[in-house]
């Protein structure tokens, strides 16, 4: 069911999970923040763990992170990835193209069964990240973002990204043509 678009039920879900995201990162339900001196939830060390088997494109952690039969929604292009295979494909995309790939980490905040987790992605432009993007100049790329995770029985059952696509192609190279025909390219975003 790869790059399946996701239902009005799914998309209001996600809706709904979008807008309690900051509510969730700013409650009382753990710490995570730079200083933070408390052992991390259950749901935050795996939020860490995940965060980190992404920098590294460690496929037998991230099977390890995921229950089989989990689902990780790509928000800002509609798709929802079912499986570990899937996932993982998913999550090992940005290593296809790009090289010094980083994954910093921001707050992490969540309790055992679930976590939200604030990141920015770094990477140069190694190679085409797809035929729309096939220039390869060895851009920098800078990408922020957050990922909600839910956790059934210490493994991921459900994960959902959510960032802004339109920055990452501007980065790449990419035009956004507007439906007056004006046209916006990089040095156009403030």
């Amino acid at each position: 069911m790869h790059g399946a678009r996701r239902s009005a039920w799914s998309r209001v879900v996600g809706a709904l999970t979008l807008a309690l995201a900051p509510a969730l990162t700013l409650g009382a339900c753990g710490g995570g923040g730079p200083g933070d001196r408390r052992e991390p939830t259950m749901g935050e060390a795996v939020a860490y763990d995940l965060m980190r088997a992404w920098e590294l494109a460690d496929t037998a952690t991230l099977v390890a992170l995921f229950r089989p039969d989990a689902v990780y929604d790509d928000f800002p292009d509609q798709t929802q990835y079912q499986g570990v295979e899937e996932i993982v494909g998913y999550l090992s995309q940005v290593h296809a193209w790009g090289v010094g790939v980083r994954v910093d980490v921001g707050n992490v905040r969540g309790s055992g069964d679930f976590a939200v987790a604030e990141w920015l992605v770094s990477a140069f432009q190694d190679g085409p990240v797809s035929p729309r993007l096939d220039a390869d100049g060895g851009a920098e790329v800078l990408m922020n973002g957050v990922t909600v995770i839910e956790l059934e029985g210490g493994r991921i059952v459900r994960a959902a990204d959510y960032f802004d696509r339109t920055a990452l192609y501007l980065q790449l190279g990419g035009r956004v043509e507007m439906p007056d025909g004006s046209i916006i390219e990089l040095g156009d975003v403030p």
